[in-house]
């Protein structure tokens, strides 16, 4: 998340508003409605006339004292999210012939290695999502596939960059060379040339196999899709209200509620602009990446919780959102219990609310950090 250049002295003013000021009012009508319902019962008609300092707690039925404190409050909107894995990959065969070996559902891939095998000869798995691979390519070709074929090569360490440019579009000697070390480590023939169906370029260096259309024995046409696949990276996936879009944005801070009841930090990596409309709801795709992805497990497809920073306001005053004294006249205000025990209602403009510590911050005249002030006893 973005944060202001210089920290907020106060939440009512527009550095404590920032770029989501619309969030906050959302949220603070559905919290401002509670503390209604929850001062209710000492609202008074006008509580800075003279007098008044004698707040109407003594009227309530029983009250407890809770403090004024300065720090760091987060606004967070809850979500239902599913844990799985990032990317999905088509691997389409080039290769006729019968499928001698496929992998299995859950199995890690590399970059180099063998993904299946046709009439026992091995596909590989290369890099690649400039250009699609349409033909052999050999010694003298030039091309955007050409610089594919090269880059791999280097990135395997089958050349160096002194001896092969991994930019290079031009399939010369040194691609030649190391083609023809690569064949062989794979079980391929090592003619130095890379025949139309012998690899598969995906923009990735590892695939995670999730499906696997082909079956062992049977025949596979060219062109058709064999296995389909994710990448190894976490990924959580949330189908958010499409109304609720402005609320998250790239940068904020999750945390992840897991399966075993364990949470873990994550972050907001994507949030879709494109709607989706099924069973009468509208919904956008919202992609969180798990800050320590190995303890996420490696479950598949599921169910979690996310807590999505929404806001953030620093160097705050707050008091419990129940301290919330709504006034007849319009506004708020808290009841003070001064060090004499006398007790007085100070007008007070609330900000951000912090679902998860219960709090609300604060701005009024003569607001203190430490002062002690009334809430119901719970």
């Amino acid at each position: 998340m973005t944060s202001s250049s210089s920290e907020p002295t106060g939440v009512g003013s527009s550095a404590g508003r920032g770029r989501r000021s619309g969030r906050r009012g959302r949220l603070a009508a559905v919290v401002l409605g509670t503390a209604v319902a929850v001062g209710a019962g000492i609202v008074v008609a006008d509580p800075f006339a003279a007098g008044t300092e004698q707040a109407s707690s003594e009227a309530t039925a029983s009250t407890g004292l809770a403090q004024v404190t300065k720090g760091t409050l987060s606004a967070r909107t809850l979500e239902n999210g599913t844990l799985g894995y990032a990317g999905d990959y088509q691997v389409v065969n080039r290769a006729g012939g019968t499928a001698t070996k496929v992998p299995t559902i859950g199995q890690v891939i590399r970059q180099g290695q063998v993904l299946y095998r046709v009439d026992g000869k091995p596909v590989i798995l290369l890099q690649g999502a400039t250009a699609p691979v349409y033909r052999d390519l050999y010694w003298g070709m030039e091309g955007a596939d050409v610089r594919q074929l090269n880059a791999d090569l280097v990135a395997l360490g089958y050349a160096t960059t002194d001896e092969l440019d991994p930019k290079s579009d031009y399939f010369g000697r040194q691609t030649y060379n190391a083609l023809r070390e690569l064949q062989d480590d794979v079980g391929l023939d090592d003619t130095g040339k890379l025949d139309l169906g012998q690899a598969v370029f995906l923009p990735t260096t590892q695939l995670r196999i999730t499906k696997i259309n082909a079956v062992s024995g049977a025949s596979v046409a060219v062109g058709t899709t064999v296995l389909q696949a994710s990448s190894i990276d976490r990924q959580i996936t949330v189908a958010l209200n499409a109304g609720r879009q402005s609320e998250v944005a790239v940068g904020d801070k999750v945390t992840i509620s897991l399966p075993n009841g364990k949470t873990t930090p994550g972050v907001v990596s994507g949030v879709g602009k494109v709607a989706t409309k099924a069973d009468d709801k509208t919904t956008i795709e919202v992609l969180i990446k798990p800050s320590k992805p190995t303890e996420t497990g490696q479950l598949d497809q599921a169910p979690v919780q996310v807590s999505i920073v929404t806001d953030t306001a620093r160097n705050v005053l707050s008091v419990p959102v129940n301290a919330l004294l709504a006034l007849a006249g319009g506004g708020y205000a808290v009841e003070v219990v001064g060090a004499d025990g006398a007790r007085s209602l100070t007008p007070v403009k609330p900000g951000l609310f912090d679902d998860s510590a219960g709090r609300v911050a604060v701005t009024g005249a003569g607001l203190e950090a430490g002062q002690n002030i009334v809430v119901p006893r719970s």
